[in-house]
Parts: C-alpha cells; structure tokens; sequence
C-alpha cells in the first residue's frame, strides 16, 4: 500500500522516526514466510484477472489464499481500510477499493496486496493486462516493471535512497513515461508504512542511508499521461490521476544485505 507525500492526502500513516529499523536474523527470516504467502498469492491471482471477474471477487480469492496458509491480510482494517487487495483500474492509480466492478477486455488492473506473518508485514503489487490490451498500455507495463528491477538493483548496504530513485527515474523517463511523485515505497516491518519514503524521482548519492537488514517497499507508479495531478475519490481512498490517463503499478519488499537486496516479496 503506496505511502503519499501530498499533506491533502490524510488517511496514511506518516512515520515520526528519522532512522531505518535493522531488523534481526530471526525477523528477516518472518520477512522471508510473510514473502513467500503473499508472492504466492499474487502468481495465483494475476491469470484470474479476466474480462467478467469482478474485483470483489479478486479480493475474496486473495483473503481465503493468504488465511489458508497461515497468513493475514495486512491491509485489512489499516485505518479503516475493508478489503484485502487495492484494485486499480486504468486511470486508478493506487488504493482503487474492491466491488462490483467488472473487468472487461483492454483493461489494465494493479494487485496490491500485503501480507503479516508473526507480525512482519510484506507489501507487493503488480499489475496485468485483462485480455487484449493497447500497443501504449503493454509498454506502460513493461516499462514500470522494468523500473522496478532497475531500482531493486541500485540496492545495497550503505546505499542511499536516491540511489533507488534516480535507477527508476532514469528507466521510466527513457520510456516516455513519468513517475506520479507524490505517490512513493517506504520502510515496513511491524507497520505498513515506517521510514524512509522510497521516491520514485530524485538524485544518486542523497536520500537517508539504507544500513544492512532494513527493509523497504520499492513501487514504481507510473502514468501515461502528460500531468502527475493526482485526485482523490469520494470514498476516500481511491487516487485517481486527473487527466484519466492509464497508470501501473509494480512493487517488491526487499531486504538490504550487504552487497544487495534480497527480494522477499
């Protein structure tokens, strides 16, 4: 689940702290359980979204997965929030809630899912073309995807956040995309959302210094459109980007080492 920096945007946690949490051996080893349910589910779920399924039907399939194995879904009741997965369709950009909306060919929908294991949380998102879909929108898939490998591989001990930025800035921008700024990856663990924001634009060598066993989110979002405004919906969660431009959504939880990251989900 995306953390915003727009004020405007209210219902998210915003963390106090100004240090990264390094997380023992034994709590990145629930970082790797916590992982495993969630990838699982996301495999699992992503051929199921098809033209006629609904997104409500999305979200049961992803509850009942992650609670059969020991799982719970990290998003649900998070500051009121009902639903397993955020569903985002076309111009939703993150946060899109489950209901009776019905997927239909040509769309492009986000999966964003977080799963606690003992208590650790793990957040991943990606996002699917429903049947046959746009020349525009398959690169807009394959671009953000992209930018999110970029950005996990800019990864290691001792490395900046900007490192991570600036990795996905450079991938989406090359291809003619632009990153929505206001919406960024953040630190996770206990909480969904802790220290530090993760941008998606910004400059190599700046930023907080990601110290060995932190954990963050990285999460591409990415529009096709010419503005990043982004707007918010009545029900009080859906964002959605102002000019109704087609947006997706790629996200991994990783753990630093020292040479690296280790993608847990």
């Amino acid at each position: 689940m995306t953390h915003l920096l727009l004020p405007q945007f209210t219902f998210l946690y915003t963390p106090s702290v100004t240090q990264c949490q390094v997380f023992t051996p034994a709590e990145i080893e629930l970082f790797r359980k916590s992982g495993a349910i969630l990838r699982a589910c996301l495999d699992a779920l992503a051929p199921k979204a098809v033209a006629g399924i609904s997104t409500l039907e999305l979200d049961q399939f992803a509850e009942a997965f992650i609670r059969k194995r020991g799982g719970v879904p990290a998003f649900k009741g998070y500051k009121g929030y009902a639903h397993t997965l955020c569903t985002s369709v076309n111009d939703e950009v993150v946060h899109g809630i489950p209901g009776r909306r019905v997927l239909i060919d040509g769309d492009i929908v986000a999966l964003d899912c977080g799963v606690a294991f003992e208590g650790i949380i793990t957040d991943a998102c990606v996002s699917v073309g429903v049947g046959q879909i746009t020349p525009q929108a398959s690169k807009l898939l394959s671009v953000t995807k992209s930018a999110l490998a970029a950005g996990v591989a800019a990864v290691r001990g001792g490395s900046r956040v900007g490192d991570i930025s600036s990795a996905v800035q450079g991938v989406v921008e090359a291809g003619g995309f632009r990153c929505v700024s206001a919406l960024t990856g953040h630190g996770l663990g206990y909480t969904v959302h802790q220290f530090p924001d993760v941008p998606n634009i910004g400059k190599a060598g700046t930023g907080p210094t990601l110290p060995v066993g932190t954990a963050i989110a990285i999460e591409p979002i990415v529009t096709a459109g010419k503005s990043i405004e982004i707007t918010q919906a009545d029900d009080g969660w859906t964002l959605s980007m102002a000019d109704g431009a087609l947006s997706a959504h790629f996200e991994h939880t990783v753990v630093v080492t020292e040479r690296g990251c280790e993608v847990v989900a």
